[in-house]
């Protein structure tokens, strides 16, 4: 009996979809808000952790890109964040004890701008009062009297000596705080021509007196260092007695505008104290900037860069909870930073320079971050896990200090840290980190795990079709037909590779609709119909599918050695699939396989070349499981054999080639030809069941391909494993031609199906320990036998007897 198996039916190639439930669909939108669709067990987990106050209830969301998972977890959290209290506001305020260690300060929403607008009305107050201030009548009136008192004792000391200079005719002279001396003949005083006209004596004479003058005068003076102090203290109090009069109402009411807030009156209490050393340094024209840098000196900058508050988050009164996504988590962006300016080549900074970042601004909700890009560095992960354990922002890693070196930096007080962190992740990421780090399962303990499919239902369709509408209606402006959407949900399974599954990658539905609206628009409508759709499919098919039509195009000129019609002996079409960047496509492969007498086993050419990776090398191992299963019960099992996929020059891995290979194995053991107009592709086991492999519809789809470019001849074909039926989801050109008898699919459940379909003959069934004559398996294991005598040297004629017995079978 030849051929027993019957090619699929079309209706088994893909899924049917109903048009009359879709036009319900349509007519009658979901009544409820759809912000995703399925995810049922991701959703509950989402609810789950967001109910959780305790620490240690981090989410990491698992899952694939485009699978709805940002939108999932954003529409969650900005639901459950309007249930949460409004977050307290953070502020620094400077140390005036260490301004390395700048103060964090907490407010109520709302109330820093407050006290920052009333610290800058402050500032505004002291600068439009000083140095004015100091112009008051009774400030000038004291300020004269500390004068005159100074003046008084500098005056007694210079009459005492300018008395005892006119005793020895001498005359003291002043000029511009200089004292000098000069000597007095007949009521005058000498100049120096003068005075060298005198005798030598007289000139000894005066030389003495002025030298006990000038001694005399130092003595008198001796004083004077501690006056000018004494009188500068004094002033120096006086103005400080002014400032404070001056400023101690603006501060008071400020004080008792605060009363309630213990952090605000440290505050204005170290505020009472600095401001009046600062407007001595900075508002008083005795020694602030000189009157050559008057115009270019910013009082108010000055007061308001070491007063001034410097607000890191604030909110609105009522405001709800924040949930902040942080594309780019660096350790800058997370923990915040310090800017530095550069001053006379040395880096400078200051409280005001302290930056917030995404956890401060997250504080008290949410905070969304990618995974893979927060473990991208090691610090950033670090400090994350520390911040989570302490239950504070940390800022004052390595990190820092590396950055600015030696120079000048801070230590902000620590602010209290209440988030709750959902990172998004790939499924392989999340079992990596969990291998690798401990602590990883006490700060992220709920998984919310975003599956690759959504069970189809009729429930899930009607979600599916109101979703596609609203984005088409609300985002592209448009409609489309049932047909069209037909089309999407077929896309859908398709993505699944799956006919009862859709898939949940949604975004690739609404970027397909998107890109058809464009071939809509091209035809001047603005409704989508089926054929927009196809066209989006294959213009993008067009734009990625050079490197295919490449591959075929080797193949059609001979390049590459496939055939698609005829047989030969120890050769078969075997069907890979390639994944390149988003595209994949199925291109075939001629498997070969030779036999001979020896004792080498079965052997993999890509494994020997090191092309074939373990997966692929494990399939081709279990060949020889299979055919001492299956053959070798008697005797030693004892052969060599090549099994390569031939021009192949790159890695193979996957075992979906194994069925291929022993079937061309088989094939030149029994030296039966293979019907090369038919391809396959299945894993084996070593029982001889056929099992199920991916890639299923590209690798069918690549075949026909092959065969409409030479000729579809009604023989040709592809074999599949039978349970790779539910993952049909064909194009419709290969549901065309399956349906016309043009091209015919075949599934198969163990190894015998296939080679009774790729050898024209009965593959045997063992009854009473043989197989039936003439059968593949009796040939095979007459064959492999045979091999074995020779190989041991049992039976000297074994092998002579052998070939007799095969030319009687070919006649």
């Amino acid at each position: 009996m030849t051929k027993t198996i019957k090619p699929l039916s079309s209706e088994q190639l893909a899924p049917s979809v109903s048009l009359p439930h879709i036009s319900t669909c349509m007519q009658n939108p979901y009544p409820d808000p759809l912000p995703f669709i399925g995810q049922n067990r991701a959703q509950s987990a989402l609810d789950f952790a967001l109910g959780m106050e305790l620490p240690g209830y981090n989410v990491f969301v698992m899952g694939e890109a485009a699978t709805g998972r940002f939108t999932m977890v954003k529409d969650k959290l900005e639901a459950h964040c309007k249930t949460r209290p409004t977050p307290k506001e953070w502020l620094y305020v400077n140390n005036y004890d260490d301004h390395r260690e700048p103060i964090a300060l907490f407010m109520q929403a709302g109330e820093s701008k407050v006290l920052a607008d009333d610290i800058d009305s402050f500032l505004d107050e002291v600068v439009d009062t000083f140095p004015a201030a100091f112009d008051n009548p009774g400030y000038q009136r004291k300020k004269k009297s500390l004068d005159r008192d100074f003046d008084n004792k500098y005056n007694a000391a210079l009459s005492a000596v300018e008395e005892l200079a006119a005793k020895k005719s001498v005359a003291m002279m002043e000029e511009k705080g200089v004292v000098s001396f000069a000597p007095v003949v007949d009521g005058k005083a000498l100049d120096d021509a003068e005075f060298m006209a005198l005798e030598e004596a007289i000139q000894e004479h005066f030389f003495d007196a002025i030298e006990k003058l000038e001694d005399c005068l130092i003595e008198a003076l001796i004083e004077l260092p501690r006056w000018k102090r004494e009188s500068s203290e004094k002033l120096r109090e006086l103005k400080k007695t002014t400032i404070e009069l001056a400023t101690k109402p603006l501060l008071k009411a400020l004080e008792h505008k605060y009363a309630s807030h213990i952090g605000v009156i440290r505050y204005l209490k170290d505020l009472r104290v600095e401001i009046v050393d600062a407007v001595l340094d900075w508002l008083d024209d005795d020694s602030a900037a000189g009157d050559e840098n008057k115009d270019d000196f910013d009082a108010k900058g000055m007061l308001s860069d070491f007063f001034a508050p410097n607000i890191l988050v604030e909110f609105k009164e009522g405001q709800a909870a924040p949930v902040v996504y942080e594309p780019n988590p660096t350790f800058g962006n997370i923990f915040g930073k310090i800017e530095y300016a550069n001053a006379h080549g040395t880096l400078i900074t200051s409280y005001r320079s302290i930056q917030p970042g995404a956890l401060h601004r997250a504080n008290g909700g949410y905070l969304i971050m990618d995974a893979d890009k927060v473990l991208a560095n090691a610090q950033v992960w670090d400090g994350l896990k520390l911040s989570l354990k302490t239950h504070q922002i940390k800022n004052d890693l390595p990190y820092q200090d590396s950055s600015v070196g030696s120079s000048f930096t801070l230590k902000p007080q620590l602010i209290p840290l209440d988030v709750k962190i959902i990172l998004l992740g790939s499924r392989d990421l999340y079992y990596t980190i969990g291998e690798y780090d401990e602590e990883f399962g006490e700060l992220f303990r709920v998984l919310a795990d975003f599956d690759y499919y959504l069970p189809d239902s009729d429930r899930l369709q009607y979600q599916f079709v109101t979703k596609v509408q609203e984005y088409c209606e609300q985002t592209l402006k448009c409609t489309l037909t049932g047909e069209a959407l037909a089309r999407l949900l077929k896309f859908s399974y398709r993505q699944a590779e799956h006919q009862n599954k859709l898939s949940a990658r949604f975004a690739d539905v609404l970027e397909l609709v998107a890109e058809a609206s464009y071939y809509a628009k091209q035809d001047g409508l603005s409704e989508i119909d089926a054929p927009h759709i196809d066209e989006a499919i294959v213009g993008k098919q067009y734009r990625t599918g050079q490197l295919s039509e490449n591959m075929l195009s080797d193949i059609e000129e001979g390049h590459t050695l496939i055939a698609t019609d005829g047989e030969a002996v120890g050769k078969v079409n075997g069907l890979t699939v390639l994944h390149i960047g988003d595209t994949a496509f199925g291109t075939p492969a001629r498997i070969t396989a030779t036999v001979y007498a020896g004792a080498d086993g079965v052997i993999d050419v890509e494994r020997e070349a090191e092309l074939g990776k373990s997966i692929h090398s494990k399939g081709v191992m279990l060949l020889t499981g299979y055919l001492g299963n299956k053959y070798a019960q008697n005797f030693s099992l004892t052969l060599s054999a090549n099994i390569a996929i031939e021009q192949s020059y790159g890695f193979i891995d996957g075992d979906s080639a194994s069925l291929a290979e022993l079937c061309g194995l088989i094939s030149a053991i029994t030296q039966l030809p293979i019907d090369q107009s038919l391809a396959l592709t299945g894993s084996i086991n070593q029982h001889g069941e056929v099992q199920a492999v991916g890639g299923v519809n590209e690798k069918i789809e690549g075949f026909f391909k092959l065969c409409k470019m030479r000729g579809l001849t009604g023989r040709q074909g592809v074999i599949i494993p039978r349970s790779n039926l539910i993952n049909l989801v064909l194009d419709d050109e290969v549901l065309a031609a399956a349906q016309q008898g043009r091209f015919h699919i075949y599934a198969v459940a163990t190894v015998d199906e296939a080679l009774s379909l790729l050898m024209q003959r009965e593959a045997g069934a063992l009854a009473n320990g043989q197989y039936p004559d003439q059968s593949i398996n009796a040939l095979a294991l007459a064959r492999l036998q045979q091999i074995a005598d020779v190989v041991n040297g049992d039976d000297k004629d074994a092998e002579g007897e052998a070939a007799s017995e095969q030319e009687k079978d070919h006649s």
